[in-house]
């Protein structure tokens, strides 16, 4: 009987893992299609990624449901129930992250009526090609159980921060330099804002695995490089 109810939950872990990864597989594009309509100002393809949301946001209210049978049918206890916790939170911040792909993708079909603004596209295509790097290898480190390959995605969050506070420095730059620039960087400033914090979701992500793997949340603050003002940019 106890391997039978092993083997049920099993199932379920997998089930619940494949919506996991599904979904992380689906921000990760969104991320990138975001950055390459913003550079080529291809509204087409930005609303691909307004589109998209529904479909992650879809996803994480099957996996809150099929978590909350779990728990209430297996009564998972101890690492069990730190495995559906942590598809739990991993779930939450893909769908924050994909709310923030959505909002470069709603500000992209407003920039490109106005002129670009020199070399910020291409800082915010790096940065968004870093975070999405991030986010696949902490995808990874779920999968593995690899403790040291999320640490080492929580460390390169100050790479991110760095080019941030670059990009921050740079847009005000062009601010001062000639008024007229003040709309689209304003824009450009909320788009790079917005990777700042998927980069900020996607190393909470490595600290739930962290935690899943060890049993333990990392003791040492993580790296911070962000020394600008806070601004948000709600979806």
């Amino acid at each position: 009987m106890n391997d039978h109810i092993s083997s049920a939950y099993d199932r379920d872990l997998e089930t619940i893992t494949t919506m996991i990864v599904k979904m992380g597989g689906l921000v990760e594009d969104a991320i990138m299609k975001a950055a390459k309509s913003l550079a080529e100002r291809d509204v087409e393809l930005a609303e691909q990624v307004r589109q998209a949301d529904t479909v992650i946001d879809a996803l994480e209210e099957q996996i809150n449901e099929e978590a909350a049978r779990i728990i209430a049918l297996r009564a998972p206890v101890s690492k069990d129930l730190r495995q559906i916790l942590t598809v739990l939170r991993l779930a939450a911040s893909l769908e924050r992250i994909g709310d923030y792909a959505k909002n470069i993708a709603k500000r992209t079909s407003v920039l490109v009526e106005m002129r670009p603004v020199s070399g910020s596209d291409t800082a915010l295509r790096r940065m968004a090609r870093e975070v999405e790097g991030m986010l696949k290898d902490t995808l990874d480190s779920y999968l593995r159980g690899d403790a040291e390959l999320a640490e080492d995605v929580r460390q390169r969050d100050h790479d991110v921060d760095q080019m941030y506070n670059a990009l921050f420095r740079e847009l005000l730059t062009f601010m001062m330099e000639d008024p007229r620039n003040i709309t689209a960087c304003m824009h450009l400033h909320f788009m790079a804002k917005n990777i700042e914090r998927m980069g900020d979701l996607t190393t909470n992500m490595a600290e739930q695995v962290i935690y899943l793997v060890t049993g333990e949340m990392p003791e040492e603050a993580r790296p911070k490089g962000d020394r600008t003002s806070y601004v948000t940019d709600h979806p």
